[in-house]
């Protein structure tokens, strides 16, 4: 337990930070799931705009290092081939 003013201080705003970065992992991941269930379903025009939307959320993530860089261009472009082989 924090004994001081200072580690209590640091403790509180650990915890909000581990809250925060918790809650945008958790948005990046539930946009990769709706370009997913997009691309099950496989309705192109419904996947294609999911995407779009998903693409600045992956990146900022990435951007504000939420997510490492490689695994956000991972994802994208996984998504991305998905997306290209129902138009197919």
């Amino acid at each position: 337990m924090a004994n001081s003013a200072q580690a209590r201080k640091r403790a509180k705003q650990a915890e909000n930070r581990r809250k925060h970065n918790a809650s945008a992992r958790s948005m990046v991941r539930t946009y990769i799931k709706k370009v997913n269930a997009a691309i099950e379903t496989k309705d192109y025009d419904k996947a294609t705009s999911a995407y779009s939307a998903a693409v600045p959320v992956i990146d900022s993530m990435a951007d504000k290092g939420h997510i490492h860089a490689n695994k956000a261009a991972r994802h994208k472009s996984r998504l991305n081939t998905a997306i290209k082989a129902l138009k197919a």
